[in-house]
C-alpha cells in the first residue's frame, strides 16, 4: 500500500475553506493533517471535503484557537489524544489507518515573542509542552507511526534564512532546537524531509509581515513529517508546496508532503 500525506497550519479552516478544497483537488493528497484549525470540529466544514473524496476525519477543536484534525480519503480511526503539559488546548490528535499505521498530528505552541520563561509564561508552556511529549515517547515507545504538524521550531541552521540573525528568536533558540531533539530522540523518529531533502535552504512558513515574502524569502521550516525508525526507509517523495503561500488569502505556512510505501 502506497499513500501520500500533507501536513498543513491552516490557520482557521472555515476561513480559508476554500484553499484547502484547492490542495485537495489540486494535489489530492490521501491524508491531509490540518493546524490551527481555530474551529469546534462540528463547525469545520467537511460536507465539502467529503465530496473532494475525504470521507474520514479525526479532529479536536474549540472556539478560536487551536485545533487539529485529519482528513483521510482512507479509513481512519481515531487513536486517542493527549493534552500535554496540561493546557487544555486542542493540540494533539491519532489517527489509524487500516494498515496499522498510527499518524499523529501536533500543533506546538508558538511561544510568544520572547525566549524566556521568566518573562514569558508562553515560552515556558512550549517548552513544557515539548518535554512532556519527550516523557510520553519514552514510555510509549512509538512503532509503525508518522509524526506531523506545526512543531514551530526549525531545528537546522539552513531551516532557516539566517541562523546567525534568528539564534534569539523564538523558534531557532539553541533550548527549543535542543528540546525538539530530545523529543525525536525520545520516540527514535527520523525526520522524513530531511532524509529525502539532505542538503540546501527548506522553508514552510513566511511571515504576513514581510511585504514580498517570495522575494524576501525570510522562511523557516517549522512543518514536519517524522516517522519511527522501521518505517521511516518507506518515506520518499517529500516536498514543500510553497506556491500555496501566494494562493488567494493564503495561511502563512505551506503545505509538507511525503509518501510512503507500506
Amino acid at each position: 500500500m502506497s499513500f501520500s500525506l500533507a501536513t498543513w497550519n491552516i490557520n482557521s479552516v472555515r476561513l480559508r475553506e476554500p484553499i484547502v478544497l484547492k490542495l485537495l483537488k489540486a494535489e489530492g493528497p490521501d491524508v491531509l493533517c490540518l493546524q490551527e484549525t481555530k474551529s469546534p470540529v462540528d463547525k469545520i466544514p467537511t460536507e465539502g471535503f467529503a465530496e473532494a473524496g475525504y470521507k474520514y476525519m479525526v479532529a479536536r477543536g474549540q472556539k478560536g484557537y487551536n485545533g487539529v484534525a485529519i482528513l483521510s480519503k482512507l479509513p481512519i480511526e481515531e487513536a486517542g489524544d493527549k493534552d500535554f503539559a496540561n493546557l487544555g488546548h486542542a493540540r494533539h490528535i491519532a489517527g489509524r489507518l487500516e494498515n496499522g499505521v498510527t499518524i499523529h498530528n501536533f500543533y506546538v505552541p508558538a511561544g510568544g515573542d520572547v525566549p524566556d520563561r521568566e518573562k514569558n509564561e508562553k515560552f515556558g508552556q512550549k517548552l513544557d509542552y515539548l518535554t512532556d511529549m519527550r516523557d510520553w515517547f519514552h514510555g510509549e515507545k512509538p512503532e509503525k507511526s508518522i509524526l506531523v504538524g506545526d512543531l514551530n521550531i526549525a531545528p537546522r541552521e539552513d531551516d532557516v534564512w539566517s541562523h546567525k540573525q534568528l539564534l534569539k528568536v523564538v523558534s531557532h533558540t539553541p533550548i527549543e532546537v535542543e528540546h525538539l531533539a530530545e523529543t525525536q530522540d525520545a520516540g527514535g523518529w527520523v525526520d522524513v524531509t530531511r532524509q529525502d531533502i539532505p542538503d540546501g535552504q527548506l522553508y514552510s512558513w513566511w511571515s504576513y509581515r514581510a511585504r514580498d515574502w517570495d522575494a524576501a524569502d525570510k522562511g523557516r521550516r517549522l512543518d514536519h513529517i517524522w516517522a519511527t525508525g522501521d518505517i521511516s526507509n518507506a518515506g520518499h517523495s517529500s516536498r514543500v508546496l510553497r506556491d500555496a503561500r501566494g494562493w488567494e488569502k493564503p495561511s502563512d505556512h505551506a503545505p509538507v508532503f511525503a509518501t510512503f510505501d507500506l
